[in-house]
This record gives structure tokens, sequence and C-alpha cells, in this order.
């Protein structure tokens, strides 16, 4: 919680705070990778700090933080906070690193706000500032523990197994440990991290979904190259599609993501978009080779038939699970696709079980439509869970 002190000014200030959060992130940026900008070259993502989603996604998340302080005092964000902290471990941050960036995000606020920033202004924000980092170390720690890693100490090097090209976008790829031991446990609906070398020296990290249920001898990723039509080209996913092969090796980080199923038996919605249905095509095998018996209402967009990645594996796990039912759309069905649905995916003349549980995988526009739907079908929003492939915009929602 806020201290008694720090509350009043917090809530004053935070009009303020937060119309110029935009401003403060892109100096704060600036400012860090100036001294440090081996953090640039090795840990975060030049393609988001290039289209500016990095700092959307910063700004949004001090302002959410902020935000749910004053409106529930003494409650924790948990759901915001395993998001953020799974994609940290997952990249290998240190609670040393949260010292660094505190020197230079303050630095930037001081800046940009001048003279409006006073000695209990400035104190008040690192309250918040605080909070919200000693909670995600926490986290990571945890997370660290149970991965059986050291702090920061979460990669491992695996050999390409096997490649396919799934799609004319979308190639997967099969790893497993050098050593010829199995490649380890994970939950359905977790991902890894993926450190590339790159041709300038630097070393860029990428996180994929695991696409098969746990239990097999090799892992499997699948990656669609980002083109660069609406933003930079795709670093990583660019290098996998052109340099990575049977035999080659990459380093990979152990498993981690909060979009896992609960025990139980309650329904559920697998929604996905594009690759988006990589995670789900986990969860569903999962839930196949575990012989569950739930209602499991999956449905899924894309563009044509060809650019389903996985498309008949999606479609036969769907379709093996008892309880099963499966909805497709696809913007151009064409000849392949007689019988489904043209256009978006639309939930509204879907039966649902009111009590399901969701979980949403997919662009945002697509997401948030989803959701809307549900919501107003009155499914609560704490039931609705969503993985976001990037920065994550929606932080707080």
């Amino acid at each position: 919680m806020l201290s008694e002190k720090a509350t009043p000014v917090v809530r004053a200030t935070l009009p303020i705070v937060g119309a110029a959060l935009g401003d403060i992130t892109e100096l704060f940026y600036r400012k860090l990778f100036d001294a440090h900008p081996e953090l640039l070259r090795d840990l975060f993502n030049r393609g988001n700090q290039a289209n500016g989603e990095q700092r959307k996604a910063l700004a949004g998340s001090i302002a959410a933080f902020a935000g749910m302080l004053l409106e529930q005092p003494g409650t924790r964000p948990d759901a915001m906070l395993a998001r953020i902290a799974h994609k940290h471990a997952s990249l290998g941050v240190t609670s040393g690193q949260y010292k660094i960036v505190h020197r230079h995000l303050f630095a930037a606020i001081a800046e940009v706000l001048g003279d409006a920033v006073t000695d209990e202004v400035a104190a008040a924000w690192d309250e918040v500032y605080w909070l919200m980092a000693n909670a995600l170390i926490a986290v990571e720690t945890r997370l660290y523990q149970e991965a059986g890693a050291t702090e920061g100490e979460v990669w491992r090097t695996m050999e390409i197994a096997g490649r396919r090209q799934e799609t004319p976008d979308v190639v997967s790829f099969l790893l497993r440990p050098r050593d010829g031991r199995p490649a380890g446990t994970f939950r359905a609906g977790q991902y890894v991290g993926v450190r590339a070398e790159l041709a300038d020296g630097a070393r860029q990290i990428r996180q994929y979904s695991l696409s098969t249920a746990p239990g097999r001898p090799e892992w499997r990723i699948s990656v669609k190259r980002v083109r660069g039509a609406t933003g930079p080209e795709g670093e990583v996913s660019s290098w996998l599609h052109e340099h990575a092969h049977p035999g080659d090796v990459l380093t990979v980080s152990v498993p981690f993501g909060d979009l896992v199923l609960p025990e139980g038996g309650e329904p559920l919605l697998l929604a996905s978009a594009g690759i988006g249905n990589t995670p789900v095509l986990a969860l569903l095998d999962h839930l196949v080779s575990t012989g569950s018996d739930r209602t499991v209402v999956t449905v899924h967009a894309d563009r044509t038939p060809a650019d389903h990645a996985h498309r008949e594996e999606h479609l036969a796990l769907a379709r093996a699970l008892p309880g099963g039912r499966l909805h497709l759309w696809y913007a151009s069905p064409g000849h392949d696709a007689p019988d489904v649905p043209a256009g978006r995916a639309d939930l509204d003349g879907l039966d649902l079980p009111e009590d399901l549980t969701a979980y949403l995988c997919g662009p945002l526009p697509f997401m948030r439509t989803v959701r809307s739907d549900l919501l107003r079908r009155g499914i609560p929003a704490e039931r609705i869970h969503y993985e976001v492939f990037g920065p994550d915009l929606w932080l707080g929602r």
C-alpha cells in the first residue's frame, strides 16, 4: 500500500505525470541506452524500441499500477504483475537492473516535469516505483526458484532436431538438448526465450510459445516471420527463417508464461487468431493427451486456410475432445474451406457455457473484440485470460 503521506500526492499528480508519461519514457530509454548500450544490444527488443511499442507499454504499466494503488489499496494486481514477471524471467532480468531503471527513469521525470517535481512529489512516486519493482522482484525470484535457475541464469543450448515450413510465413522447429536427455517439463501454454546472435554482434531475444503439450522428448516452437510493412522487419524471426536448420544450436531459456490451465473441470473457451494459435495448440494437445472430458469451445480466425499454421493438427485436436466444439472463420475461405464463414470471428451466435473460463491469443484488435463480446454476455473479467506477443499494450484492462 502507498503510505498515508504519499497517497494524496500521487492522486493529485497522477493526471500530470500520466499526461507526460510518453515524453518521460522516451527520454528514459534514451538516457538508459546512452549509459548502458549493452541493454539495447542484448536485452531490449530493438524492433519494439524502433516502433515505440515498448515505451507505450512501460507508460501504461506505470499508470495502471499507480491507479490500482489509489483505487484498490491493499490489493495487489497479481495478473498484471505475473504477466510482466514471466516476460522478465524469460529475458533473464535481475533485481540489480531495477536500480539502473530507477536512476534513469527518475532523471527523465525530473527533466520533463521540471519544477513540478518537488521533494514531496519525488518521494511519493519513488514509493510507487519501488512498490511495483519489489513486487516484480519477488515474483521473479519465485519463478527462478521454481525453474531451478539462479537469478538471470535461464539459458541452455538446444539443437534443432527438425524444421518444417508450416505456411509461407511460419516455420516450426523441434528442439532437443545436446546431451540427449529429454527437453524437460513445462506447463501447456508457456513460452521460451530464444537468443540469436545477429550479424552486428547483438544478441537479441524473442519469446515463442511451445506449441505442443509437455511430456515429449523434444520441444516445438513455431515462428512467424515479421514483415516490415507496418514496422521494423523482425530481426530474430528473419534470422531463424534464413539461418536456423537441423543440426544448428540455439540458445533457449527455460519455459515461463502464465497462460496456463487451472485445475478443475470448468468449461473452456480457447480463442485465437493467426499465429496466436500456438499456445492454444499446446493447451488442446494437453487436454487430448490427458483424456479431458471438459467442454472446450475452440474458436480460430485467420486470413485464409493456407495462412492457418498447423491447420490440420489444430482441427484434429479440437475435434478429438469428447466435449469439444470447433468454430472457424477465414477472411477468404476460398475453395479449401467452402463451409467456413467468411469474415471476422463472431461469438454472438455461439452457444457458450455461462461458467466458462476464456483464453485469448492473437492480435490486440481480435482479443479486444472477443473480450468485449464475453463481458457483454456476462463472463466476469477475472475469467478472461490472454497472451500478447510483444509489449503488453493492454495492461490493467
